[in-house]
């Protein structure tokens, strides 16, 4: 279980997915928000790799007004909507099952305000998703968590721990 930090749910708890996920952290969440907190009253928010939809229910929570999840497993697909009917906020919500990369690449410039990814730290997928952005800015800011070790071309870049943030800003 993760806690909501913030914002209208502040203290609830949502479900998270067994297996492997790895949940962003507490600390990592509140760090990351306190950076976007201007953004997010509003917001359309995209929410890829969601896993739990942790951040998006964050980002509803401090006042966007509508949020995408984008996940393909089915384990983090019924805990999104677990967490979206405990929430109550279904009405904010729409639920994409497919893959996060090929959900991106069909994106227009400017079709969110903020957007979050939180793909897995093997692989190179974090720095896909920065290339495809410079290349289509599909939000205003991109905010993309990472491993520490990993450089990322954005234009900043937070770490905590083994954990990095970085935000990426359409020009």
């Amino acid at each position: 279980m993760l806690r909501i930090i913030a914002g209208e749910f502040k203290g609830r708890r949502i479900k998270t997915p067994t297996g492997k996920v790895r949940p962003t952290s507490d600390r990592v969440r509140e760090a990351w928000f306190s950076i976007l907190q201007q953004s997010l009253p509003a917001a359309r928010v995209l929410d890829l790799f969601a896993g739990s939809g942790a951040l998006g229910f964050e980002a509803l929570s401090r006042g966007a007004v509508s949020v995408d999840f984008v996940e393909t497993h089915k384990a983090s697909l019924a805990v999104i909507h677990d967490n979206t009917a405990t929430l109550e906020v279904s009405d904010h919500v729409t639920v994409h099952r497919m893959d996060a990369m090929r959900f991106a690449e069909r994106l227009q410039p400017g079709a969110y305000d903020v957007a979050f990814a939180d793909p897995p730290y093997a692989g190179d997928q974090a720095a896909l998703l920065v290339a495809l952005f410079r290349l289509t800015p599909f939000a205003k800011v991109f905010a993309i968590e990472h491993a520490a070790a990993k450089l990322m071309p954005g234009d900043a870049t937070r770490r905590y721990g083994d954990t990095a943030v970085t935000f990426v800003y359409a020009p």
